[in-house]
């Protein structure tokens, strides 16, 4: 990989990645009316600074631990939804 400092602290970086990965990226930015760095590096900053709340990590912990959670209604959903 190739790298060098460039201005704005940012650093000019090369990948190798699948094209079709390229292609579907390419696709996503110009769909999102953005480049495809801008895009690229806004998910990159995305996935390495998420930082779940505690309510998302209490589910998660919920879940791993095979605590039984509430079942889904569609059918009362529908009504909240029929009721907005």
């Amino acid at each position: 990989m190739n790298t060098a400092v460039t201005s704005s602290d940012k650093t000019l970086t090369s990948f190798r990645l699948n094209t079709k990965l390229v292609e579907r990226l390419r696709k996503m930015a110009k769909d999102s009316n953005r480049s495809l760095n801008n895009y690229v590096e806004t998910l990159l900053l995305d996935i390495v600074y998420h930082e779940p709340n505690d309510e998302t990590i209490e589910a998660l912990g919920e879940e791993k631990s095979g605590k039984k959670l509430e079942t889904f209604n569609r059918s009362e959903l529908e009504k909240l939804i029929a009721s907005l």
